[in-house]
């Protein structure tokens, strides 16, 4: 076991060759959960690999971040292919949520470390995953989810599952965001706020379609309390 613990905790993971290229952040001790992060539009698996130590700055979990499986215009990785914001390409997005949902699945089984005590996040096209991945009928439920300046996907074929209990939510959003208009976030926190959930919102009034500072600081005490 102690051989096995010291693989899990330093050695990059050993996933099937058709799985998602990754980044891996090891934990210092014995990870006491998952930590993944999916980037947004024309974006990689680098792009929030430095949110992984903000968000987990004691690095008692073990951080991922994968890499969109697509490669289309104007360049950089994509997890579906946009025509209209608020809806999602169905002929990409789902071929992208089945390999990512298998990606993740067999993420908890190399790891040990089950969805039960995996906090899966993401900013824009991340957002969209991480609702998507954590909510998606069939999935399992993950330890909470972080969805940054995105929108509940809506896709021919593809349903959430909102019933209780669900994981804990964080939503953020910038009110003067040009790409995702805040109204996206702000109808996901009615729609999850009608199934009974108490998501976290925070709507940063100066910001367009970034990462406010100000919920990253707020985020690692969260993020522990989700996973104590």
């Amino acid at each position: 076991m102690a051989e096995r613990s010291e693989l899990r905790r330093y050695v990059p993971l050993s996933m099937p060759s058709d799985a998602l290229v990754h980044l891996v952040r090891p934990a210092t001790e014995e990870p006491a959960g998952l930590l993944v992060l999916f980037h947004g539009r024309g974006a990689d698996e680098r792009d929030l690999y430095p949110l992984l130590d903000l968000l987990d700055p004691g690095r008692r979990l073990l951080g991922v971040t994968p890499r969109g499986p697509l490669h289309l215009r104007p360049g950089g990785a994509h997890w579906y292919a946009v025509h209209e914001i608020g809806f999602t390409d169905p002929g990409t997005f789902t071929e992208t949520f089945a390999q990512a949902s298998s990606w993740l699945n067999e993420l908890a089984v190399m790891t040990g470390l089950g969805l039960e005590r995996t906090i899966i996040g993401g900013f824009s096209q991340g957002a969209v995953m991480t609702y998507a991945l954590g909510l998606g009928e069939g999935r399992p439920r993950p330890a909470g989810l972080i969805a940054l300046s995105g929108f509940v996907p809506t896709v021919p074929g593809f349903a959430l599952d909102l019933e209780s209990p669900l994981p804990p939510v964080v939503i953020g959003h910038g009110a003067l965001d040009p790409v995702v208009p805040v109204e996206w976030s702000r109808r996901a926190r009615q729609l999850l706020e009608d199934a009974g959930a108490e998501p976290l919102y925070r709507e940063s009034p100066h910001m367009g379609h970034a990462i406010d500072p100000a919920i990253v600081r707020e985020l690692p005490g969260w993020v522990a309390g989700v996973l104590a």
